[in-house]
């Protein structure tokens, strides 16, 4: 399979350190990453029509996928801001 454009860790390269601890730490985070690590795929997989979908459903997923996208850089942002304490 080809390379998956915008996983977590390319789309926030400055937050590394952060993905990680909060990944160990926190299970609401965990689960977020984990959601827009499967849509991501399934979006990689709509757009190199190895599952082809209507172009609703694809535009769909991918608002989903920013919204997602949205709130693990705030979740991001308030956690770097907050010194590291989740």
């Amino acid at each position: 399979m080809t390379h998956t454009p915008h996983e977590i860790a390319e789309e926030f390269p400055e937050y590394t350190q952060a993905i990680h601890d909060l990944k160990m730490s926190d299970t609401y985070f965990a689960n977020l990453v984990e959601a827009y690590h499967d849509l991501n795929r399934q979006i990689h997989r709509m757009e190199t029509e190895v599952e082809p979908v209507t172009t609703l459903t694809e535009e769909e997923a991918r608002k989903r996928r920013v919204a997602l996208k949205d709130e693990i850089a705030n979740y991001l942002r308030n956690y770097t801001a907050s010194g590291g304490a989740a």
